[in-house]
Protein backbone atom coordinates (compact mmCIF):
# COMPACT_ATOMS: atom_id res chain seq x y z
CA UNK A 1 0.00 0.00 0.00
CA UNK A 2 1.26 3.32 -0.73
CA UNK A 3 2.12 5.73 1.59
CA UNK A 4 2.83 9.75 1.05
CA UNK A 5 4.53 12.12 3.29
CA UNK A 6 2.89 15.38 4.48
CA UNK A 7 4.82 18.53 4.98
CA UNK A 8 3.40 20.13 8.04
CA UNK A 9 6.60 23.05 7.59
CA UNK A 10 3.80 25.52 6.67
CA UNK A 11 0.93 24.37 8.66
CA UNK A 12 -0.39 25.74 11.58
CA UNK A 13 -1.25 22.45 13.65
CA UNK A 14 -3.27 22.20 17.02
CA UNK A 15 -4.98 19.77 19.38
CA UNK A 16 -8.91 19.50 18.93
CA UNK A 17 -9.60 16.56 20.38
CA UNK A 18 -7.14 14.92 22.92
CA UNK A 19 -5.61 11.72 22.53
CA UNK A 20 -7.56 8.57 22.91
CA UNK A 21 -7.41 4.82 22.68
CA UNK A 22 -7.71 3.74 18.66
CA UNK A 23 -9.97 1.15 18.47
CA UNK A 24 -9.75 -1.92 16.64
CA UNK A 25 -13.09 -3.54 16.85
CA UNK A 26 -15.55 -1.35 18.15
CA UNK A 27 -18.06 -4.09 18.93
CA UNK A 28 -15.35 -5.45 21.13
CA UNK A 29 -13.89 -2.65 21.94
CA UNK A 30 -10.56 -4.22 21.05
CA UNK A 31 -7.57 -1.81 21.41
CA UNK A 32 -5.57 -0.91 17.85
CA UNK A 33 -1.70 -2.33 18.42
CA UNK A 34 1.15 -1.29 15.30
CA UNK A 35 3.32 -4.09 13.98
CA UNK A 36 5.47 -4.25 17.13
CA UNK A 37 2.58 -4.43 19.56
CA UNK A 38 2.23 -0.90 20.99
CA UNK A 39 -1.08 0.23 21.73
CA UNK A 40 -2.14 3.01 19.25
CA UNK A 41 -3.58 6.24 20.35
CA UNK A 42 -6.06 8.63 17.81
CA UNK A 43 -5.44 12.31 18.32
CA UNK A 44 -7.81 15.04 16.35
CA UNK A 45 -6.24 17.96 15.06
CA UNK A 46 -6.76 21.22 12.96
CA UNK A 47 -4.66 21.47 10.24
CA UNK A 48 -4.55 25.09 8.75
CA UNK A 49 -2.16 25.60 5.19
CA UNK A 50 -2.74 27.45 2.52
CA UNK A 51 -5.98 29.62 4.18
CA UNK A 52 -7.95 25.82 4.54
CA UNK A 53 -8.50 24.59 7.87
CA UNK A 54 -9.56 20.37 8.29
CA UNK A 55 -10.04 18.22 11.19
CA UNK A 56 -7.82 15.09 10.65
CA UNK A 57 -7.86 12.12 13.01
CA UNK A 58 -4.09 11.16 13.41
CA UNK A 59 -3.02 7.47 14.84
CA UNK A 60 0.19 7.64 16.46
CA UNK A 61 2.15 5.17 19.17
CA UNK A 62 1.16 5.55 22.47
CA UNK A 63 4.83 6.46 22.97
CA UNK A 64 5.05 8.93 20.44
CA UNK A 65 2.71 11.10 22.49
CA UNK A 66 4.43 13.63 24.42
CA UNK A 67 3.37 16.99 26.46
CA UNK A 68 0.24 18.01 27.47
CA UNK A 69 -2.03 17.37 24.43
CA UNK A 70 -5.06 19.45 26.06
CA UNK A 71 -7.79 21.10 23.26
CA UNK A 72 -5.94 24.11 21.52
CA UNK A 73 -2.34 23.41 22.04
CA UNK A 74 -0.49 24.10 19.38
CA UNK A 75 1.71 20.65 18.36
CA UNK A 76 4.48 19.61 15.84
CA UNK A 77 3.52 15.93 13.91
CA UNK A 78 6.97 13.95 13.31
CA UNK A 79 6.66 11.79 10.50
CA UNK A 80 2.96 12.33 8.89
CA UNK A 81 2.06 10.19 6.65
CA UNK A 82 -1.49 9.86 4.24
CA UNK A 83 -2.33 6.41 3.26
CA UNK A 84 -5.70 6.04 1.23
CA UNK A 85 -7.45 3.17 2.12
CA UNK A 86 -10.91 1.20 0.60
CA UNK A 87 -12.87 -1.68 1.77
CA UNK A 88 -15.90 -3.39 1.66
CA UNK A 89 -18.67 -4.11 4.40
CA UNK A 90 -22.20 -5.56 3.62
CA UNK A 91 -21.78 -4.50 -0.24
CA UNK A 92 -20.92 -1.12 -0.12
CA UNK A 93 -17.61 0.79 -1.13
CA UNK A 94 -15.80 3.11 1.54
CA UNK A 95 -12.59 4.87 0.64
CA UNK A 96 -10.72 7.55 2.25
CA UNK A 97 -7.56 9.29 3.81
CA UNK A 98 -6.17 7.46 6.85
CA UNK A 99 -3.44 9.51 8.66
CA UNK A 100 -0.29 8.18 11.08
CA UNK A 101 2.43 10.11 12.70
CA UNK A 102 5.55 8.68 14.51
CA UNK A 103 4.97 11.52 17.43
CA UNK A 104 2.84 14.48 18.18
CA UNK A 105 4.82 16.37 20.59
CA UNK A 106 3.22 19.88 22.62
CA UNK A 107 4.91 23.02 21.18
CA UNK A 108 3.57 24.51 24.31
CA UNK A 109 6.22 27.00 26.29
CA UNK A 110 6.98 24.30 29.39
CA UNK A 111 6.84 25.91 32.87
CA UNK A 112 4.20 29.00 31.04
CA UNK A 113 0.63 29.37 33.19
CA UNK A 114 -1.90 31.45 31.72
CA UNK A 115 -2.39 34.99 33.88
Amino acid sequence: MRQIPVDTSAATVMVAKPAQPKIRDRRTGEIALDADGVKLMTVDVMFAANEDVEILSIAVPETGISGDLAMGTPVALTGLIARPWENEFNGQKRHGIAFRAVAVTSLAATGAKAA
